[in-house]
């Protein structure tokens, strides 16, 4: 127990100093940005928006102060719970983040367990026929989705599955034009097929491919020949002995793959117009809205972190060699 105590706070201290690099890089990144946060938050009424009024607003949201002691500002509302408002909802940070999060944690959710039941299935296919033409098919489809950018996957099936044939949706996290009261759970459930797909395809590739080799390496080894010695033949035989030798690294692998999945949810919220955290993230980007990206960088760079940490919490937990090293 104590060992798990002195991994889990080795992994805060690694947070707490990502965090502050991340930040620090962030706002220099920010403060040489081309982008004019006064023009961006101002928009098409910069006309009738004189000298004095930009001011104003420069001062009402400390753009006037020397980025240091902006950053000093900021981080000390940061210490204190507080990640400030945005310039573009005119609402306080967390509140954004919460409701953007939990649209991006229902689509990354269902996404990452799709890829992950699917890529598994696949890698187990393929290292059962190993070299026949059922392994040449899913690598050669593993190797197309890994050089398949993402955006390009959710702009194909778009054109496919909502312009073609007109099944789904063509963005969007519910109806254009229907009252929040009135949209209903397969409204939602429609509209989140496409963006879950494309981020699920995607993901297949890594997850695919690792448990192929993986698998190929325990069926190569002395105790599986015993085993075949002993009369086991085909999916007991991978049942039995293959699985459970190769679902810890898959698992790990799956976690870890957690910054990857955010990084797409990225660009397929951005192609279905999405409302969540990659939505948010580039829009705040484009129009200047400082404390609203700060506070978006830091949660994902969070969410990344946990993801990653529970993967270490895993294979530190259930791996037999870290049982070993506790009991030494």
């Amino acid at each position: 127990m104590l060992r798990i105590v002195s991994f889990i706070g080795r992994k805060i201290t690694r947070l707490l100093s990502l965090l502050l690099a991340i930040s620090v890089i962030t706002f220099l990144l920010i403060s040489h940005s081309p982008i004019d946060p006064i023009q961006a938050y101002i928009g098409a009424d910069m006309m009738r928006v004189g000298p004095e009024q930009r001011e104003e607003i420069a001062e009402n949201w400390g753009l006037n102060e020397p980025p240091a002691e902006q950053f000093h500002r900021w981080g000390s509302s940061v210490l204190q719970g507080d990640l400030g408002t945005s310039m573009i909802y005119r609402r306080p940070v967390t509140e954004i983040i919460g409701e953007k999060f939990l649209n991006s944690l229902v689509l990354m959710i269902i996404a990452w367990v799709l890829s992950g039941l699917i890529g598994f299935s696949l890698g187990i296919a393929a290292a059962m026929k190993k070299d026949k033409w059922v392994d040449r098919i899913i690598k050669w489809y593993c190797y197309t989705l890994a050089s398949t950018p993402t955006f390009w996957m959710g702009l194909l099936l778009l054109m496919i599955f909502a312009v073609w044939l007109d099944w789904l949706p063509i963005g969007m996290g519910v109806p254009a034009g229907v009252l929040a009261e009135n949209v209903t759970l397969m409204d939602r459930i429609t509209h989140l097929i496409l963006p879950a797909l494309t981020l699920s395809i995607v993901g297949v590739a890594n997850i695919a491919l690792h448990t192929r080799q993986k698998l190929i390496e325990v069926l190569s080894s002395e105790y599986i020949l015993f085993a075949k010695a002993r009369g086991e033949r085909g999916f007991t035989l991978i049942w039995r002995h293959g699985i459970r030798n190769i679902s810890l690294p898959a698992i790990t692998l799956h976690f870890a793959a957690f910054s990857e999945l955010f990084g797409g949810a990225v660009l397929a919220e951005q192609v279905f117009s999405y409302p969540g955290l990659g939505q948010a993230t580039v829009e705040a980007g484009l129009r200047g809205d400082v404390p609203l990206l700060l506070g978006l960088v830091i949660f994902s760079s969070i969410f990344v972190f946990v993801g990653n940490l529970m993967a270490d919490l895993i294979s530190f937990i259930v791996d037999p060699r870290m049982k070993e090293r506790r009991s030494l």
